[in-house]
């Protein structure tokens, strides 16, 4: 990376915060991993629920219990996560997040204030904590006498 470093990335790399990962994906991959920082994606495309966005997230950064579907729950699995880093933190991407389904639309508030206090609480003990949400719409609504399962493929 050297000294050609967009400032406003260097800026996030020190205190934390948003990216937009349709545009710097690459990028912040590439930053991160020489910053040290670890980088987590969570698979999100087929969750229609908040319980279902939470276990993608904690699938994404390997923790050891799932809590449900509470928002006190996904900070302390964050928080933990973080202070398990030894080099200083942590990148979570939120891939194909399906921000417009109803359920998720319902949550989005208190969702982005979970991250963004992750991020505070990061910059308070010393780490960074950075985050991308890859927004991908809203899914197709069901179709009657069609079953979908978490294992089929996209037709």
């Amino acid at each position: 990376m050297g000294k050609a470093v967009d400032p406003a990335l260097r800026q996030l790399l020190k205190r934390g915060g948003d990216f937009d990962p349709l545009t710097g994906l690459d990028l912040m991959s590439a930053a991160a991993k020489e910053h040290g920082l670890a980088w987590c994606v969570a698979d999100c495309d087929k969750a229609r629920s908040r319980s279902a966005v939470f276990r993608a997230i904690v699938k994404a950064v390997d923790y050891p219990q799932f809590f449900g579907s509470d928002f006190d729950g996904l900070f302390d699995c964050l928080r933990d996560t973080l202070q398990d880093q030894k080099d200083g933190g942590l990148v979570l991407v939120l891939d194909k997040l399906h921000s417009e389904d109803p359920a998720i639309v319902m949550d989005g508030h208190q969702f982005l204030q979970v991250l963004n206090d992750t991020v505070s609480y990061a910059r308070e003990n010393g780490l960074v904590f950075i985050y991308g949400i890859h927004h991908a719409g809203k899914h197709d609504d069901a179709k009657p006498g069609v079953v979908r399962n978490w294992s089929d493929e996209p037709s």
